[in-house]
């Protein structure tokens, strides 16, 4: 059979740990047998950033920005452990955070459903997407720990040195301070990747902060959204069929529950960061939840949901076998390739991708999976493979569709 042919590359970034072991295993078994496979390769493993001062992020973000759409491979953000397992020349921030930041863009998470793992939420019979803003607020916080009694004070020092001042609090002891912050441009870049993605999709959107304690801060967000909805977007969603409509986060909560699924959940930055996860877990597994960044301009970044998996890697790294489930990785490489086929016009690669991931779908709904998607199959007897056989069994059902 003739490899399918690409005619832009993909920007490949590739990561950490078991994650990376996996990575080779999937091009070398899915991909590279089917695909003339164009990438521009940028290595984010700890070890060549660290060797880098970083710059290696910084050169694939903008990569990113040049060819719009990346793949990208799971990666440590290094703690104190990590610096002096890998003998770091300083804590390197998150690739992820850093390639956020450099493509103004929302996160998209959602859950590969797939029959035989059912969702602790049972009516959830639909994916759920996160949307999360991707900037600002406690990741960019400043803190303090206050040593006793004092005053205080936020303090905003304008170009002309006016200054607006509000007080936080008169301490009688000891306590801690936080101070968190956001743009409007960044707030206005988020609901515009969200309107766009939910129009993409064709899905309803729904928003939800705690505007009625921050009349501000979180009022802020609600507004922007609104008045971008009402004058850029609200016309295409009426013609789709479509809803966006806010809500305050605790409604929202009870909203989520109770629904079948089905729609886009736009979060600010720390509530996505958990409610992706709460999310991932209720419908089975982190290791079954897609991610894509998504910048305003329309410029695509794939990768996996989870973690490097450092437990299995040191197993590896013992000769000892592994069974981790490579099918988020896997659905990282059939979006960017799908999205590359779209905006290139190639539909047999749209075509492959869309037939690797029911290669996937399936390989699990015929009993053949991974340890951790066993603890939560109800298929009866389940044939629990080990990390390449697993890919390997994915290759077979690909070939037999």
């Amino acid at each position: 059979m003739e490899k399918i042919k690409m005619t832009t590359p993909l920007v490949e970034m590739d990561g950490d740990e078991m994650t990376r072991i996996l990575w080779q295993m999937i091009k070398e078994e899915l991909l590279l047998p089917y695909i003339d496979l164009k990438t521009e390769y940028y290595d984010l493993g700890l070890a060549h950033r660290n060797e880098t001062d970083d710059q290696v992020t910084v050169d694939s973000a903008n990569a990113t920005k040049k060819y719009g759409v990346a793949v990208k491979c799971a990666t440590i953000t290094p703690n104190a452990a990590r610096m002096t397992e890998y003998n770091l020349k300083e804590m390197w921030k998150s690739p992820n955070g850093t390639i956020r930041a450099i493509l103004d863009g929302t996160v998209f998470r959602a859950p590969i459903l797939i029959k035989g793992i059912v969702p602790y939420v049972k009516n959830w019979t639909k994916p759920i997407t996160i949307a999360r803003h991707a900037y600002g607020d406690v990741y960019k916080n400043v803190e303090i720990k206050v040593p006793g009694k004092g005053k205080a004070e936020l303090v905003f020092t304008a170009e002309d040195g006016t200054e607006v001042r509000e007080r936080i609090h008169t301490f009688e002891g000891p306590g801690i301070l936080q101070g968190i912050h956001n743009t409007e441009k960044s707030i206005a870049s988020f609901a515009r990747a969200c309107f766009g993605y939910a129009i993409d999709t064709k899905q309803d959107l729904w928003f939800a902060t705690k505007d009625t304690i921050s009349k501000k801060y979180d009022h802020t967000f609600k507004d922007i959204f609104q008045e971008i909805y009402d004058a850029e977007y609200k016309e295409k969603f009426e013609q789709l069929g479509i809803e966006y409509f806010y809500t305050l986060i605790d409604d929202a909560v009870a909203r989520v529950i109770r629904s079948e699924g089905g729609f886009i959940w736009a979060c600010k930055n720390y509530d996505g960061d958990v409610m992706s996860d709460m999310v991932a877990t209720a419908y089975g597994d982190l290791s079954m939840m897609t991610s894509v960044l998504v910048s305003p301009e329309g410029v695509y970044e794939y990768e996996a949901a989870h973690g490097t998996v450092q437990r299995h890697y040191y197993k590896h790294l013992k000769g000892e076998e592994t069974s981790t489930n490579s099918i988020a990785t896997i659905f990282a490489w059939t979006g960017a390739l799908r999205k590359r086929g779209e905006l290139d016009g190639i539909s047999e690669l749209v075509d492959f991708a869309d037939k690797l991931e029911r290669a996937c779908i399936k390989t699990v709904e015929d009993g053949k999976m991974t340890k951790s998607l066993s603890l939560i199959s109800t298929c009866g007897n389940p044939v629990i493979l080990n990390s390449l056989d697993f890919i390997k069994a994915i290759r077979e059902t690909l070939e037999a569709l």
